[in-house]
């Protein structure tokens, strides 16, 4: 497979004609072929999305819910060349890949449904004969830097919701996934969207740095937008204050699930197994802290790990029909091994799994883990999840609060007024009463706190984050000043 950059939707090699290999995790087989960009490809993207901007701002809400709902169509129509690329770059499983395709058609409908919601409104005034208000305009370029693990949904929100509210977009793809997030921009440009709005660029791993330096400094960038890890959306931040621009940063996290004493055993495992091993433990939202009240815990336990070992374990690329793929390089394996024999040597308990053989490992389940284990705090972003045992709910709350990150939480209890009150003191951006931790809805606002990042993606929570809010007064011009 080989991609190109798309600018102007003009599909282009890289200026330099350099480019980069994208290789299967397990089979060490090429790819992906693609271009590499160069800073002044960046800079056409960055000038490109601004000359586009000027009419795309002015572009009527009906015509652009018309581009999203036509490219929501035809993304679906493109989910067998999803699947292929998804598990070539990323060994990512069919489930996966279906969950991200159908996920971003039913998001791309939802920002169609936003084109009508972008409103100001009136103010109050003491100023006799004056009307006040407010205006919600588009901000301008977005430059929008997307993962690989969820590459459709992610790249979908990072795209649809700024064209929706009439920006336009520089998308950096990931250089694990270069292919798939090359499929989502197409289906943009097949659906309609005029030139300049969506700019595509692939960079090599080693140009990173300069291509992010030189698209966050453009003068025509007003906001960034950020999936990825704390460390990297740290940077990010630090090099969008210095131009004084906003970012959006949805970053790392350490998913807390909190077991009370009165739960469902058989459901909050239903609910760990889906959160923990969804597409390897690699989704920001995946179950990595399981935090039980220790009159449940071994029986919690058992029953988790008998689910667990029964996972299939192989790589999708291969054609293996398996629940664990692959992580997505050997040097992810290596670093969770370290991990594992840290919390060994420590006194955790293997429940189930082992150490990664390459990019492949079992499901693995860590028990008794305890705050001076590194897996304690890291996130492990792999197929590997622990087990904390706590006695009542306030050590409960305090546990699944020790953590930096805020992004994600569950709390299962048959007393659901108890479990509200845990889900209302979990430092979490969204927590689900007897439900996973891996979930997304496109009506409902989702972003993290503390060091999993700040504002919210979807929902019209997105408005606040794409638009910029005006203030506008309408006075008589003869209206009296004090001098």
């Amino acid at each position: 497979m080989e991609t190109q950059l798309i600018i102007d939707n003009v599909g282009r090699p890289a200026s330099s004609a350099k480019t980069f290999e994208r290789r299967g995790a397990v089979s060490g087989a090429l790819v992906t072929t693609a271009a590499a960009a160069t800073v002044q490809d960046a800079r056409d993207a960055a000038a490109s999305a601004a000359a586009a901007f000027k009419t795309w701002s002015r572009t009527g809400p009906t015509e652009r819910r018309r581009i999203l709902l036509k490219a929501a169509d035809i993304l679906e129509g493109k989910v067998d060349a999803f699947r292929v690329a998804m598990a070539e770059e990323i060994g990512s499983a069919d489930a996966w890949a279906f969950f991200n395709v159908m996920g971003s058609a039913a998001l791309l409908r939802e920002a169609a449904g936003l084109t009508t919601q972008i409103q100001g409104e009136t103010i109050p005034t003491d100023k006799p004969g004056v009307l006040s208000m407010t205006l919600r305009q588009p901000v301008g370029v977005i430059l929008s830097i997307v993962p690989w693990n969820g590459p459709v949904l992610l790249a979908a929100r990072a795209i649809a919701y700024p064209i929706a509210c009439g920006n336009t977009v520089v998308f950096k793809a990931s250089e694990s996934s270069p292919k798939t997030h090359a499929l989502l921009a197409e289906a943009f440009y097949e659906a309609g969207l005029p030139p300049g709005v969506l700019n595509f660029l692939t960079n090599a791993p080693e140009d990173a740095a300069d291509i992010i330096d030189v698209l966050i400094a453009h003068t025509a960038v007003r906001r960034i937008n950020f999936t990825g890890s704390t460390r990297v959306g740290r940077i990010i931040a630090e090099k969008a204050a210095a131009q004084l621009k906003p970012c959006l940063l949805e970053l790392g996290g350490k998913a807390p699930f909190v077991v009370l004493d009165d739960a469902d055993i058989d459901g909050a495992v239903s609910a760990a197994i889906f959160g923990s091993f969804l597409y390897q433990g690699q989704i920001c939202m995946s179950t990595e802290r399981f935090v039980v009240d220790a009159s449940v815990a071994d029986a919690f336990v058992a029953r988790f790990a008998e689910r667990a070992a029964a996972l299939p374990v192989g790589d999708p690329a291969s054609g293996a029909a398996s629940i664990i793929g692959p992580v997505i390089s050997k040097a992810s394996g290596s670093r969770i091994n370290g991990l594992i024999d840290d919390a060994l040597t420590k006194g955790a308990v293997l429940a189930t799994g082992g150490r990664a053989d390459g990019a492949l490992m079992p499901a693995t389940i860590l028990d008794h883990v305890t705050s001076g284990m590194t897996v304690y705090d890291e996130e492990t972003f792999g197929p590997v999840t622990t087990v904390v045992r706590v006695n009542g709910v306030e050590e409960a709350v305090r546990v699944a609060n020790d953590t930096l990150y805020g992004l994600s939480a569950a709390v299962f209890g048959r007393d659901v007024t108890r479990a509200l009150d845990v889900a209302s003191r979990i430092e979490s951006g969204s927590v689900h009463i007897n439900g996973a931790t891996v979930q997304n809805e496109p009506q409902a606002p989702y972003g993290g706190m503390k060091q999993s990042g700040y504002g919210r993606f979807d929902g019209r929570a997105v408005i606040d984050q794409f638009t910029e809010v005006k203030w506008v007064t309408i006075e008589p011009s003869n209206q009296p000043y004090p001098f």
